[in-house]
């Protein structure tokens, strides 16, 4: 199939474009947020090839567009603007929902979010976790849950550092959902090395002290994963989330996990691969032991790599969405 499908999330869509079909990656002059083009920082195969909004209304003309898959309200807009075509009536759609419910600005509380396409039955929405499905109100569009797969970047933890690990996104700006508030606490019990994207201000935003807490922005995913598997142990501290990609990553790479028992979580850290738990101070109690111990943090981090490969494997990911995109094309 040609699948036309934003770049809106880069480890997802990593995972997505390891398929058999082709992919095609809207791209605008600036690549602003309505067409990022294909990834900078993550190893995507030639299959997902960069298309101008022009380039897709010939390609929409011909009848050269198999599905979409939308993944923002705004994605519907881009469709009729773009293509002159309605998604979901005369051109198949699926909507994946990435978020948990109640983070969009207005939005009503958990659990009383109505998804936006919740008065629609012409685009199934396929959440990524099992809560989301539960935690939405999804009103008469058609659910399904596809639930993540990662590219596997091999068992590669040494835990030669120790010192623990945190993968987040713009903590100064998400603060307290991403667990920022909580990096204090656990800097107090461990040397800690944060990566991801827009990291400036963390140290004066929560009063981290240089020397305790260092800052890794925006490394190349694959140098990434060399780095976090140098940590002794991953720390998972969001509060509000899916469920993080980087954390499915950790395990994959044989990483011992400590996290914050919120969300999707609890179903994908089993008890032996770390320690899950609402409390910090139990959580700062466990990044303490596996920092003492390198023979109970290789352990379990064997355990989390064996759950991640029976759970968040990238084959049983890739038929998933298979078996989707032929009943919304059929």
């Amino acid at each position: 199939m040609k699948v036309l499908v934003w770049h809106v999330h880069g480890s997802w869509t990593t995972a997505f474009v390891e398929g058999d079909h082709e992919y095609l990656i809207p791209v605008t002059p600036g690549r602003d947020a309505d067409g990022l083009g294909r990834a900078r920082t993550w190893d995507w195969p030639a299959s997902a090839r960069e298309v101008t909004p022009e380039e897709l209304r010939d390609l929409s003309d011909g009848g050269g567009i198999d599905v979409v898959v939308l993944q923002r309200t705004r994605d519907l807009e881009l469709c009729r603007e773009w293509l002159g075509r309605e998604p979901g009536r005369d051109l198949p759609a699926v909507f994946l929902e990435h978020n948990a419910p109640g983070l969009d600005d207005g939005a009503a509380p958990v659990p009383h979010t109505r998804h936006p396409l919740a008065d629609r039955d012409d685009v199934p929405i396929a959440h990524v976790t099992h809560f989301n499905r539960l935690f939405y109100d999804n009103g008469r569009a058609p659910t399904t849950v596809i639930e993540h797969g990662i590219v596997d970047p091999g068992e590669r933890w040494t835990g030669e550092l120790a010192r623990a690990a945190v993968v987040t996104n713009e903590p100064v700006r998400r603060g307290r959902t991403v667990g920022a508030d909580l990096l204090p606490g656990l800097a107090a019990v461990a040397p800690v090395d944060v990566f991801g994207m827009g990291l400036a201000g963390l140290h004066e935003r929560h009063g981290l002290d240089p020397e305790r807490v260092a800052l890794y922005d925006d490394p190349p995913q694959a140098a990434m994963h060399t780095e976090l598997a140098r940590r002794r142990v991953y720390v998972h501290p969001v509060r509000w989330t899916s469920l993080g990609l980087s954390l499915l990553e950790a395990m994959h790479l044989g990483m011992p996990v400590v996290a914050l028992a919120t969300t999707e979580v609890v179903e994908a850290v089993p008890a032996e691969a770390g320690v899950i738990s609402t409390r910090p101070e139990r959580l700062w109690e466990a990044v303490r032991g596996f920092l003492d111990d390198p023979g109970a943090a290789r352990l379990a981090g064997k355990a989390a790599r064996a759950a991640a490969l029976e759970r968040y494997g990238l084959a049983r990911f890739l038929a998933d969405w298979d078996r989707l995109l032929g009943e919304v094309t059929r």
